[in-house]
């Protein structure tokens, strides 16, 4: 691994082929297309109209099993799987989120991808981009502001200042915000409140710019956004309180999906970025409606493990693609021998500190058998949902031939149709043949796409259909605030909407200590948070934060700039 230079100097050093070239490779012409450079672009929404009629792409979601606070290299293998798919004769591209700078400057890093599996330009996507994350946060505190404006002079729509759930947000990650008072300082300043920040990924503007099917959606998606309550105990939404209208304006370019390139000159849609621990975790809705018409194979990726951004894609974002005809062909699930090996109880891994190498190179096959059984539980997880599964191991120079063995032999055992080892980060799409050929066969399997459960159940019946089926739970407690929250939903018609889980994403469970495949527990439910704009009911699992916080020694101590300009440290 040590040859490989790192991710920056990769990307500084690639040739990039001009957008607009990029761009023709897939049908799509500069007049179809607002440019931010040489390198980068939005494609006008026009286009879903002009290509209606060509047959979908197959579909290809990759995920992972749990993975360490590390990451295990999802992005690395979607982007990877990408190039190996043009490496074979297909016509495929990728769809991926944008990156929050909160991961950017904190622990996880950039979603660039690794080595030589990246998308670029690597240091313009990871900083601010085309700004619709900036957009995204412009639009949501607007919106925060009329609130507080509103209450202070006259209170016209009678709102109950304690009810405001509506919070302010801001894209660093930064655990002192979490909970502030507002309007101190005097009667001019406003109604003094409790409140706090969120991170703007975790914005319900995020996941409405990620699922709206275009500008009339978005409008009215952002119209549906419910703020508070009055008095009286009804709901006030964006509409009540006048906004929607000029949040759409700040929108409407982000809405747009961004044209990039991956370093072997296929194209890729960044766009949108939802958590997949708080919010759906999956790229835009509009960005994958485009590519699976002006593509033969597009593969995109859902954030963290299969119990997180997969099942949410599957059972939040499909809903809305499948008005389209665009259903997944199959699921692709990497892994790694390090994160297998921790779940099998080998070392701990926290977040914030690196594992050393030794401790991640040592043979254990006791630990990492038993560790398997986290990956087996995805596998499940997505068969569940009646698709084909393929397993990706995303190989480090240290792995052995017989852990690889033993992981081969566990999953296609689990149910898996098959299982590769990929090599993309020290070999691009070279090192991904064999397990893009397993893809291609893999969307050719009968597939019996379903959902996990009916959208017309009770919210708690869906709430434990995912913690039993997905998570594995024994059952499910619900806190004062959930039990109040899902009365006042069932008694306002909001009971019909699916459910967005946010929880950890280092465990199956809530608890980010239970790692393997964890039995006798139960999922507590502190709370459930209304995001009827985006269209779903989202559940607080246990202490789940809506604004991370830095590590003591942050990615972004490495980040500087040189005396001409040129930046470095970024990963």
């Amino acid at each position: 691994m040590t040859s490989v230079p790192s991710d920056i100097e990769i990307a500084q050093a690639a040739k990039l082929k001009p957008v607009v070239e990029i761009a023709k490779t897939i049908g799509i012409e500069e007049d179809d297309l607002e440019l931010y450079g040489r390198y980068k672009a939005k494609v006008h929404l026009d286009v879903i109209e002009r290509v209606k009629d060509r047959p979908n792409a197959k579909f290809i979601d990759v995920t992972a099993i749990t993975p360490t606070p590390l990451g295990e290299g999802k992005t690395v293998t979607s982007i990877g799987l990408t190039e190996s798919l043009n490496k074979i004769g297909k016509n495929a591209m990728i769809t991926l989120r944008e990156p929050s700078m909160g991961p950017v400057f904190g622990i996880k890093g950039g979603a660039a991808g690794g080595g030589y599996s990246q998308v670029v330009p690597m240091e313009d996507l990871n900083l601010h981009f085309t700004g619709d994350i900036h957009a995204v946060g412009a639009a949501h505190n607007l919106l925060s502001a009329y609130i507080d404006t509103s209450i202070l002079l006259g209170n016209r729509l009678n709102i109950d200042p304690l009810t405001v759930s509506w919070r302010r947000v801001v894209d660093i990650s930064d655990r002192a915000l979490r909970q502030i008072v507002v309007g101190l300082g005097g009667k001019q300043n406003g109604y003094p409140r409790e409140s706090g920040y969120d991170i703007t990924v975790a914005s319900e503007v995020m996941a409405i710019l990620a699922l709206a099917e275009g500008l009339k959606d978005l409008k009215e998606r952002l119209k549906r956004i419910v703020v508070a309550y009055t008095y009286d105990g009804k709901p006030v939404t964006a509409d009540d309180l006048k906004c929607a209208g000029a949040m759409a304006v700040l929108l409407k370019d982000a809405l747009m999906p961004n044209l990039i390139q991956t370093l072997e000159g296929n194209p890729c849609f960044m766009h949108a970025g939802p958590f997949a621990n708080i919010a759906h975790g999956n790229n835009s809705v509009v960005a994958d409606i485009i590519a699976c018409k002006v593509a033969d194979y597009v593969v995109t990726e859902s954030g963290f493990g299969a119990d997180c951004g997969a099942e949410k894609m599957m059972d939040i974002k499909c809903r809305v693609l499948e008005k389209y005809g665009i259903r997944p062909d199959c699921v692709v699930i990497t892994c790694t021998v390090r994160a297998l090996k921790m779940h099998g109880g080998a070392f701990e891994a926290k977040p914030g500190k690196p594992i050393p190498e030794e401790v991640q190179a040592k043979e254990n096959y006791k630990a990492l058998e038993k560790g398997c059984e986290n990956l087996i539980k995805h596998i499940e997880n997505i068969k569940l949902f009646g698709l084909p599964v393929v397993v990706t191991v995303n190989r480090r120079t240290s792995d052995k031939e017989k852990e690889i063995s033993m992981i081969h032999d566990i999953a296609l055992k689990a149910g898996a149709d098959f299982c590769e080892p990929i090599e993309v980060w020290a070999k691009g799409g070279e090192g991904g043949k064999a397990a893009a050929e397993a893809v291609v066969k893999a969307c050719e399997k009968p597939n019996n796409f379903h959902y996990l459960y009916d959208v017309n159940e009770p919210i708690k019946k869906k709430i434990e259909t995912i913690a039993s089926k997905i998570y594995g739970a024994d059952g499910v407690d619900y806190m004062p605030a959930a039990e109040n929250a899902i009365k006042r939903f069932t008694e306002a018609g909001y009971d019909k909407l699916p459910i967005c889980m946010a929880k950890t994403h280092l465990s199956l469970s809530h608890d980010p200590n239970l790692k393997g495949r964890p039995t006798g527990w139960r999922l507590p439910i502190r709370d459930v948070i209304p995001s009827i704009g985006a269209g779903f009911l989202y559940p607080l699992c246990g202490e789940m934060r809506t604004m991370p916080g830095l590590p003591s020694e942050p990615a972004g101590n490495k980040v500087d700039l040189t005396d001409d300009g040129r930046i470095v440290g970024l990963f």
